[in-house]
């Protein structure tokens, strides 16, 4: 069995990112060819992915890319088992490379844009880094056809990512507005765009407290009426008191640009996704017995 040198091990670590033991071995088992040693190592990384598919991957990263123009933009969640790894600089150029890659094509089909090179470098990332990574959903994002409509984007700490629509405004105010949907999670971008079924639950919450009890009919529907106002100001983004000036609404600072609020899609890392609950002391205990 022929020596394996380091150099050999330390040309393996540059071309693949592995850590130094499993280049040694892969060289090993390879006979000290380092091009055997490499598609070994793809052919284990699919293997590892597979493996790893199965386990809950609620962290990670929202990546948004826009148009020089802001006629559209594109938005990725990328998603880890941890958030540890949701902050490794392989995992951020992986998100990014996704990320380019949605933007170029223009495309909200993961399947289709995960095939082939990005798939494989999942998969590789998977073997080096030891956890589940998946790329979960992506949304494109266009101005509305109107001239002087534009996109604009915000992300919050790579976990909340916000694509917002104007009519008229400059990218400045639609990063602004991005930025204050990421900070309040408003349930719609204006009252008219509030679903009938909110609006009936909440009118049932509100028929329903006590200092509605015995009230007149038409004392009782003004009251109604008043606290879906109230509701639909509080929950409804152009309504609003703007985050960076609650001394106007946000429709008013967009109004103050030349522009309004078309729409807004907010992404937040994780959501939807059920977590596994760890129960770390069984954990320990079940390697306990297994050692």
């Amino acid at each position: 069995m022929a020596a394996i040198s380091a150099s050999q091990v330390k040309e393996l670590r540059e071309r693949t990112g592995l850590g130094m033991m499993e280049c040694k071995k892969a060289l090993t088992e390879a006979g000290g060819d380092i091009d055997t040693a490499i598609e070994n190592l793809r052919k284990n990384s699919g293997l590892k992915a597979a493996k790893k598919a199965g386990r809950t991957a609620a962290e990670g990263a929202i990546v948004t890319r826009v148009a020089e123009d802001g006629s559209y933009g594109v938005m990725v969640e990328i998603n880890s088992e941890t958030d540890f790894v949701a902050r490794d600089d392989n995992f951020i150029a992986f998100a990014d490379k996704v990320a380019d890659a949605f933007f170029a094509a223009k495309s909200e089909d993961v399947a289709a844009i995960m095939e082939g090179e990005l798939e494989a470098d999942r998969e590789q990332l998977v073997q080096k880094i030891g956890e589940n990574i998946g790329v979960r959903r992506s949304v494109v994002v266009e101005a509305a056809s109107q001239g002087g409509s534009l996109v604009g984007a915000y992300v919050h700490g790579n976990r909340i990512g916000v694509l917002t629509v104007l009519n008229g405004g400059n990218a400045e105010v639609a990063k602004d507005v991005s930025m204050h949907v990421a900070a309040l999670n408003p349930a719609v971008a204006l009252p008219e765009n509030m679903p009938q079924e909110k609006l009936d639950e909440e009118k049932a919450i509100i028929l329903a407290q006590p200092d509605m009890a015995g009230k007149p009919e038409q004392i009782a529907e003004k009251m109604v009426q008043g606290r879906l106002k109230k509701f639909l100001a509080e929950n409804s983004l152009t309504e609003q008191p703007f985050v960076k000036d609650p001394n106007q609404s946000v429709a008013e600072y967009v109004k103050a640009a030349d522009g309004e609020v078309i729409g807004f899609t907010r992404f937040e890392v994780g959501e939807g996704i059920e977590k596994e609950e760890v129960d770390f002391a069984q954990e320990v205990m079940e390697q306990a017995k297994r050692s």
